[in-house]
């Protein structure tokens, strides 16, 4: 009787700042998001949102997943003044992994890079949202703090 092959160690991830030459691997990954949630959005929006993630003074940022060299995943977070705490929060706006590399713990290393950096640059919260029904993305969540019985509202201006 032979023993079972071990499995292959998981890729080590990598993750960083975006840069400009991230631009087609972050819009591949941006349309299956806005798949997901089943939104269109005019081209002109998401051209200006990756502007707004290469310019340093633009408040919007972005942290990058890699496995392999391939991005597989993203957060886009910014922070902002408070009139809760003494400092800053950081809004985590999109959390995305694609889905063939979901299960792997890249949404969960995104989320504690941007909860080191967040500490890094001496920021008080960090929060995020998500839709009611997304099951998955809530049972991590869920792992890092209890849901807190808060209801968004929108007014489209």
């Amino acid at each position: 009787m032979s023993a079972a092959s071990p499995s292959p160690a998981p890729s080590p991830v990598e993750i960083r700042d975006a840069a400009p030459g991230d631009e087609a691997a972050w819009r591949a990954l941006w349309a299956q998001y806005l798949a997901f949630y089943k939104v269109d959005l005019a081209p002109e929006i998401t051209a200006r949102t990756w502007a707004r993630l290469m310019d340093a003074s633009a408040p919007l940022q972005g942290r990058f997943a890699f496995v392999d060299g391939q991005m597989q995943g993203f957060a886009l977070h910014h922070h902002h003044c408070s009139t809760w705490v003494m400092g800053d929060d950081c809004y985590l706006e999109d959390l995305f992994v694609a889905p063939t590399a979901r299960g792997h713990g890249l949404g969960r290393a995104l989320l504690d890079d941007l909860k080191a950096l967040a500490k890094a640059k001496g920021w008080h919260r960090l929060y995020w949202h998500t839709d009611e029904s997304n099951s998955r993305a809530r049972a991590l969540y869920d792992s890092y703090a209890p849901y807190d019985g808060h209801v968004r509202y929108r007014l489209k201006l």
